[in-house]
């Protein structure tokens, strides 16, 4: 499993609000504490995978390294560098032919339903065995570095961060002309997916979570 694990897309946020808050508190300052946040992150995608994954506690890891950011920049000495550039990938699926698009949107909305229930039992039998889902975080939350594979991991990771929980709906809609997927908490959307679809199967999943990414698909609360 990835560095950001099975844990649900509730905690992930979470985890980026505590540390705009920390941020806030000591500047007052939305856009030093947005840069803040981001250099956190980007300590965090820079440490090596096996330095990741023996962190016990991410969220006191990166807590700890806001702290110390905050104290380099209260340093009055120490320069102070410009924001770190963190472009997140891009992954375009392959476009839907028209005569797939039926098929695709039922094996779209099974997936939603199982997700919605957090039931990875449901999802694996949904996905393909070799099947893969690739999340962008853009570096400004804890999102997997690397694409996850095999179906039961794919599951246990899907049904834990879309579930429809913690004040989360999860709909159906149009994505990027074919039947996605989205995640609102309050009428803010926190993830927007897609799948690929082979058959009945699901061989891909498609998962943007970088905020700013996601601002035009806010609705209101």
């Amino acid at each position: 499993m990835s560095d950001a694990g099975a844990e649900s897309l509730a905690e992930m946020l979470d985890e980026r609000r505590h540390l705009l808050g920390i941020a806030m508190w000591l500047f007052d300052s939305a856009g030093t504490a947005e840069w803040l946040v981001q250099e956190t992150y980007r300590r965090w995608y820079a440490l090596g995978d096996d330095d990741r994954a023996g962190v016990l506690s991410p969220r006191a890891w990166l807590t700890r390294a806001a702290a110390e950011i905050s104290l380099e920049l209260l340093d009055p000495d120490r320069p102070r560098t410009a924001a770190p550039a963190l472009p997140g990938p891009v992954h375009v699926p392959p476009p839907v032919l028209p005569s797939d698009a039926a098929a695709h949107d039922r094996a779209t909305r099974r997936f939603a339903a199982a997700c919605d229930a957090g039931d990875s039992a449901a999802l694996a039998v949904l996905l393909a065995n070799d099947a893969v889902v690739v999340c962008d975080g853009g570096g400004k939350v804890r999102a997997p570095v690397r694409p996850i594979r095999g179906a039961w991991e794919v599951a246990r990771f899907v049904a834990a961060l879309l579930s429809g929980r913690a004040g989360a709906v999860l709909a159906v809609e149009p994505v990027n002309g074919r039947t996605g997927l989205t995640l609102r908490r309050a009428g803010r959307a926190v993830a927007v997916a897609t799948v690929s679809v082979a058959g009945t199967q699901v061989t891909a999943v498609w998962i943007v979570l970088n905020p700013d990414k996601l601002r035009s698909w806010h609705r209101g609360g």
